[in-house]
């Protein structure tokens, strides 16, 4: 399998109280479809008729799990839907989303879970002290232990949410489905994206804007760091945990997002192209044409052509019948693997010196194939340019990060990463570049992976 050099979410959750109750389940599996970006490893939904909680879910792409039959058995008023790249646990049927619980005392429960905690080895070892047992390996069954506990002490699914973000750290957004209401809640300090919208009479949450454009409702709002909002028959209610200071990651903007998402009020497009034209601000580099690694880097690439006036070209085609996993038989197959993922288009590079525009770099493989691919086709010089600060330290709150020591840049000075890419000049957008492009994003900005200033301070949850 051929590992691509980028940083991975970890899932997208979309979720709906729906007063048409026949197409309750193909919402959600529209819904899913607008979020595969967000996770390729497994799919699941799961509804409620009023009473009964059913699930389905596999390894596998959303249209590779359900299908029209399927659909039709999940039927209900309400349900919940998760797409996963595996963080916390390995890639398992068993870690697979929603996360249920059939039975217990305050009946069935039904989770979906978008990003991770920092201190679910002590949570779980705290649980199975008082005699709970886990089916999987992943934070989310941890978090749904904790709300059936405190529901049975309370009697009230809201105050066990509530309880359970007091003890629970970490970035999350989250959706909680019983048999008579939908639950919708976001860390209190907005590490992880969450929407609201509505459907004529039926309400709709989900990771990104865009699942919730993709089935014609309106969008409403983010929900705010800390709010836990319920719907049931009676409509929709809304309560605040407290919050000390936000932070959306900022690596939504830079990659993880559809372009065409609004997250916390700043549209996705809008921000990459400024991250384009702040990095031709900063670096001022003149070539023969800009050139994208699509798709993250094409809206960045537009900005720098308009600010800079070089022409933009497409530098790629990229293959779309390339699925999650591509087999190579040996390693040193692993660069034909790439070119058949991304083939420079030779006739728009060939004796050209070229600004090529990506997101990031992580481990620097990837990139180093490309910028190969790029000499071979015949182009005269390669300057990379890359939209978001060097990627040094390490994710705990729901992004797929590898170890600082596998990081090029939390190891190597920019000029050396430069040569072992092949490129004749790096530039990275700077840290004020960064936040200048975020400017308009209604919450403050996490830059952990970048100045390694954790939100949710890491020594706190030892």
């Amino acid at each position: 399998m051929i590992m691509f050099d980028k940083l991975n979410e970890e899932c997208g959750v979309f979720g709906v109280y729906n007063t048409k109750a026949e197409d309750t389940s193909q919402l959600i599996y529209y819904g899913l479809f607008a979020l595969q970006h967000r996770g390729q490893e497994s799919a699941g939904i799961a509804v409620s008729d009023g009473e009964q909680v059913n699930y389905y879910k596999d390894e596998g792409l959303v249209q590779e799990v359900f299908d029209p039959k399927l659909l039709n058995f999940l039927s209900g008023i309400h349900g919940i839907g998760h797409v996963r790249y595996s963080t916390t646990g390995g890639t398992t049927y068993e870690n697979a989303q929603p996360v249920v619980i059939v039975s217990s005392v305050v009946g069935q429960m039904a989770l979906a879970h978008n990003g991770n905690l920092v201190n679910t080895k002590e949570l779980m070892t705290d649980l199975e002290s008082q005699g709970a047992t886990f089916q999987s390996s992943t934070d989310s069954e941890t978090i749904l232990k904790l709300v059936a506990k405190n529901a049975i002490e309370t009697g009230d699914v809201a105050e066990a949410i509530r309880m359970t973000m007091g003890v629970i750290k970490g970035g999350y957004s989250i959706l909680i489905l019983t048999p008579d209401k939908l639950y919708a809640f976001r860390d209190p300090m907005g590490l992880r994206p969450l929407v609201m919208g509505k459907l004529d009479d039926s309400y709709v949450f989900a990771s990104e804007s865009c699942a919730i454009d993709s089935i014609k409702a309106d969008i409403i709002r983010d929900v705010k760091p800390g709010e836990i909002i319920s719907v049931d028959r009676d409509g929709i209610h809304s309560e605040q945990v407290p919050t000390n200071g936000t932070h959306i990651c900022s690596f939504e903007f830079v990659y993880f997002a559809r372009t065409d998402s609004v997250i916390d009020n700043l549209n996705v497009y809008e921000a990459r192209v400024n991250m384009g034209k702040r990095l031709f601000a900063e670096t001022g580099r003149m070539a023969d044409i800009v050139i994208d690694i699509p798709d993250s880097g094409t809206s960045a690439a537009l900005g720098y052509s308009e600010a800079s006036g070089i022409p933009f070209s497409k530098g790629f085609y990229r293959n779309a019948y390339i699925g999650r996993t591509f087999i190579s038989p040996k390693q040193d197959m692993r660069e034909i693997g790439v070119n058949f993922k991304l083939s420079p288009i030779r006739r728009n590079v060939e004796g050209k010196s070229v600004i090529m525009i990506d997101d990031s770099i992580v481990r620097g493989t990837t990139i180093t194939r490309i910028v190969k691919s790029l000499r071979r086709a015949g182009a005269k010089e390669v300057h990379v340019m890359i939209t978001s600060p060097p990627v040094k330290y390490s994710c705990f709150y729901g992004i797929d990060t590898p170890t600082r020591s596998q990081l090029i840049a939390a190891r190597k000075p920019v000029e050396d990463i430069a040569i072992e890419i092949g490129a004749d000049s790096l530039s990275y957008l700077s840290h004020d570049g960064l936040d200048a492009s975020l400017a308009d994003a209604s919450l403050g900005i996490c830059k952990a992976c970048f100045d390694g200033i954790y939100p949710v301070p890491i020594e706190d949850v030892k």
